[in-house]
């Protein structure tokens, strides 16, 4: 659920704000984009974003819901046949609000808003984002020890590699690991 807004509303009460945002995602489903104010746009964003994921669905509880707030059933058809399929492959953000310049009359900032209708495609992974994951792969973790763990390598490596000295702090318990390796490996 959208939060809601601080300060006066858009209308004069809540139902005439409900009204006034369900007629914009209306227009914006019939003409694809509209002009209006930045902060009616602002707050129609998550109205239409709402009905269009309603839509995405596709059932007829959906159609219901949509067309309990938009009561024109020609654009709650269009929205449901040929918007939904449009964004079906997108996860969210499917409006784009454009700020233009300020109104002639009264100087109130002014914004498109229109729907995302472009095929969808994820976001690549910047140079950036590679050079981190690549080095966070070459350095090792500060937990893991020094040595590298020894597997089934051959006997002469094993031979011929010093014996690692047990750190003081460590305790006796690993001497006993190692020799206890040791014995296992003779």
């Amino acid at each position: 659920m959208p939060t809601p807004t601080k300060g006066p509303r858009l209308g004069g009460s809540p139902a005439h704000e409900r009204l006034m945002l369900n007629n914009l995602a209306a227009q914006l489903f019939e003409n694809k984009s509209i002009t209006t104010t930045v902060t009616k746009a602002k707050r129609l964003r998550p109205v239409a974003e709402r009905l269009i994921t309603f839509a995405k669905r596709g059932d007829l509880a959906a159609r219901r819901r949509v067309l309990g707030r938009i009561s024109d059933k020609g654009i709650v058809h269009e929205l449901f046949t040929s918007i939904a399929p449009a964004v079906a492959e997108r996860p969210g953000g499917y409006t784009r609000i454009t700020k233009i310049g300020p109104r002639k009359g009264d100087n109130a900032p002014m914004a498109v808003i229109e729907l995302v209708l472009e095929a969808y495609s994820p976001k690549q992974a910047t140079v950036k984002e590679a050079e981190a994951v690549a080095q966070a792969n070459s350095t090792p973790a500060r937990d893991e020890p020094a040595e590298p763990a020894q597997t089934e390598a051959p006997q002469e490596t094993q031979e011929q590699a010093p014996p690692a000295e047990p750190d003081v702090a460590d305790g006796p318990h690993e001497d006993e690991a190692q020799e206890a390796a040791d014995d296992s490996k003779e």
